[in-house]
């Protein structure tokens, strides 16, 4: 099978073949570190770490760098109002990044390099950039001249001379065009600072992303990701002073995330509806939101409700409910002593594992492919409930099959890997207002009823339910017996 790719260079959706065989390197854009990271961050870290699962699973060596952009005008703005250094700032906002990565079971990065500690690579192509002319100072600051670059605005696919034209940039005398972009800027009082041929200074945003790149992934790579609002002029940037300065092919595919909303709005701090991971995990479970992230494909927008939230909860339950069920049917442990090797590449001899190999090698096709995941869910219900009082080796091995595609596909969606009861557990220890329950105590619970109904106890054993009820716990009898799960 052949992986597809839209390639926001050429619009299109393109056969990929790395640059090296069977090797993947891949460069995302992470995030400045002066606040905390909202849901935007989330939607594009997830999605980017789902491909890096994603492309591990099917055999590829995948070389990922994520960086940290830790010097920055926002970051020195934040530092100066705390009267604190910018370390101070960036320092704390990456451990505050990483905590919330952990939340979301995100898979480290190979790298997570930071753009002050890459001071030397920058200046080095800044000064190959000034050489060939690509670039000029200006008291001390050092611009790269676009008309320069022939090829400016293929990305974005805007035209130089038309952004000129209807230009409402902020005029700069010194520039030779309104687009010129910084690469390294003149120190200021109360601002970080380092040594350059050009005098003390510290390096344009767009520059330390060609660094940083460059030095883990070489001149040439296969896979540069981030949000579509990095497209101009952040990435429009990064291709023109990187091949400017190297002479070769920056990126083969060009990846990005669509926009998300909240409640069809733009998410804003004035609009009051900014809302940060942390905020969101207090109340929805992490992987109700990772579900969510991948509900719609990554290019396509996405808008974050407290509805989509409810039906991803929901969602997760159904999944997680099925596994537990499994195991009950069963007499084994966990299902995922079956899925041990859950990061290993899904066989396509199985009808899942071809449907949904078949849809993520379209262009990562995560909706598609959360459909054929529920599909399977329902079959694998279907199976136990049919054969309940048979309990046949060739329906055992089927139910085994498919809940062990169910947990593998979880590995690459980066959900369903938890056991039934804790993932239970978490979930109703989100600030939703519900209590703190025992499962082997609603276990027991259970037990008691069943005991009351085979004893035709049928007062007692309606007493149980209505007392979990209360709880809102809601029990659910079945042919293989009872589950419950936390009321919405």
């Amino acid at each position: 099978m052949t992986i597809r790719i839209y390639n926001s260079l050429s619009r299109q959706k393109e056969i990929f073949e790395p640059v090296e065989n069977n090797k993947v390197r891949m460069y995302v854009c992470g995030p400045t570190v002066y606040d905390s990271c909202h849901i935007g961050h989330a939607r594009s870290v997830v999605v980017f770490d789902m491909i890096y699962r994603y492309l591990n699973a099917r055999g590829y060596e995948v070389f990922y760098v994520r960086n940290f952009t830790d010097v920055d005008d926002k970051i020195i703005a934040r530092a100066n109002e705390a009267g604190v250094s910018c370390d101070e700032i960036s320092e704390k906002y990456i451990k505050e990044f990483h905590k919330d990565m952990a939340s979301l079971n995100m898979v480290s990065p190979t790298m997570e390099p930071r753009a002050t500690a890459h001071i030397d690579q920058i200046v080095n192509i800044i000064a190959i950039l000034v050489k060939k002319k690509y670039a000029y100072v200006v008291d001390g600051d050092v611009y790269f001249s676009v008309e320069k670059y022939p090829d400016y605005g293929k990305l974005s696919g805007r035209r130089l001379e038309d952004m000129v034209a209807g230009s409402r940039v902020e005029i700069d005398p010194r520039k030779q065009n309104p687009y010129d972009f910084v690469l390294w800027k003149a120190s200021k009082p109360h601002e970080p600072q380092w040594d350059s041929p050009w005098g003390k200074g510290r390096p344009g945003w767009h520059i330390e992303c060609s660094a940083m790149s460059a030095e883990y992934l070489g001149q040439t790579f296969d896979i540069h990701g981030g949000g579509k609002d990095l497209i101009f002029p952040h990435h429009e940037n990064e291709i023109a002073q990187s091949e400017a300065a190297f002479g070769e092919t920056f990126v083969k595919y060009w990846v990005h995330n669509g926009f998300i909303n909240i409640d069809q709005e733009k998410m804003s701090k004035s609009l009051g509806n900014f809302l940060t991971i942390q905020e969101i995990v207090k109340t929805w479970h992490p992987e109700a939101l990772r579900l969510f992230l991948l509900s719609n494909h990554y290019r396509s927008p996405l808008d974050y409700t407290d509805q989509a939230m409810q039906e991803a909860t929901a969602g997760m339950d159904r999944i997680y409910g099925l596994m537990g069920r499994v195991a009950q049917y069963l007499d084994q442990p966990l299902i995922r002593r079956y899925g041990s090797d859950g990061q290993s590449a899904l066989a396509d001899k199985t009808e899942t594992g071809r449907l949904f190999l078949e849809a993520m090698d379209d262009d990562f096709n995560t909706a598609r492919a959360i459909g054929i995941l529920f599909d399977t869910v329902r079959n694998i219900n279907r199976l136990i409930d049919a054969d309940e009082a048979a309990k046949t080796r060739a329906s055992q091995e089927q139910i085994v099959t498919e809940a062990v595609d169910i947990f593998k596909i979880g590995k690459i969606l980066g959900i369903a890997n938890l056991p039934p009861d804790v993932y239970f557990q978490q979930k109703q220890e989100k600030g939703t207002g519900l209590r703190k329950i025992d499962p082997s105590w609603v276990e027991e619970k259970i037990r008691m009823r069943k005991q009351a109904r085979q004893n035709k106890d049928f007062a007692a054993a309606d007493r149980i339910r209505d007392e979990l009820l209360a709880l809102d716990i809601i029990l659910e009898d079945r042919p293989g017996g009872t589950i419950w799960k936390m009321k919405q």
